[in-house]
């Protein structure tokens, strides 16, 4: 709406469905009226954000019935285009999935170079958890046993496992139930839709895939005017 707004506030537009709903090839979901050169003017801008974030729930939506059964819930991240964030996030909850973090203030994430700057994981969790105080929780990405035992130890809320083949997956997660069953797991890197079940199965609770919001292919969608 805003996008033909801008151009026109007296340009119409009726939904034919709601955000959420599948749509069958061919199917007609929205008309707009209005002037032709104003929806002429607005069409690529109107349809390039419908592709888009249609793909993004599009994709999301394939992503969370192909984990269904198991724990895992599917996660976007930070990995956004500059200026859509906010609608990109929301294509992924149309679509069934859950947002990460909006923004750095939203929960500490201690990520590789976090650590290299602090010399190790237990001392990047004691720094974070020194300012951060006791509302935030603190999530540490791990790459390896070591360092997941590491974070465990330093009293991680959620444990996030970066770049492991669902094999590591499935050892770290025994780990964590093992040794702190109230800690979250995530997984993240290199997961796609041939190989999310397999770490979905691993028994992680959450899957983060970056490619939901910069590699979703846009949705085939066009405008079609016709005279009133």
């Amino acid at each position: 709406d805003a996008v033909f707004a801008v151009l026109d506030s007296s340009v119409e537009i009726e939904a034919f469905v709601t955000d959420g709903d599948r749509v069958s090839a061919g199917e007609v979901f929205a008309r707009v009226d209005g002037p032709a050169e104003v929806l002429l003017a607005a069409e690529r801008t109107a349809l390039n954000l419908l592709q888009h974030l249609s793909g993004i729930a599009t994709l999301t939506r394939a992503f969370v019935e192909a984990v269904a059964g198991t724990r895992a819930q599917i996660v976007d991240t930070r990995k956004t285009l500059p200026g859509l964030r906010m609608l990109q996030k929301y294509a992924v909850v149309v679509g069934g999935g859950r947002n990460h973090r909006f923004g750095l203030d939203d929960g500490i994430l201690i990520k590789d170079n976090h650590i290299a700057l602090a010399g190790s994981v237990r001392t990047a969790v004691e720094r974070a958890r020194k300012y951060a105080g006791h509302m935030h929780k603190i999530e540490v990405e791990v790459s390896n046993m070591d360092d997941l035992r590491e974070a465990l130890e330093a009293r991680a809320d959620i444990i996030l496992l970066d770049n492991m083949s669902p094999e590591m997956v499935r050892e770290a997660v025994r780990v964590v139930r093992e040794r702190a069953p109230e800690v979250l797991v995530e997984a993240s890197g290199g997961i796609t839709l041939e190989n999310v079940r397999a770490y979905a199965e691993a028994g992680v609770d959450f899957i983060s895939i970056g490619a939901l919001t910069h590699s979703a292919p846009a949705a085939d969608i066009s405008m079609k005017l016709t005279t009133l």
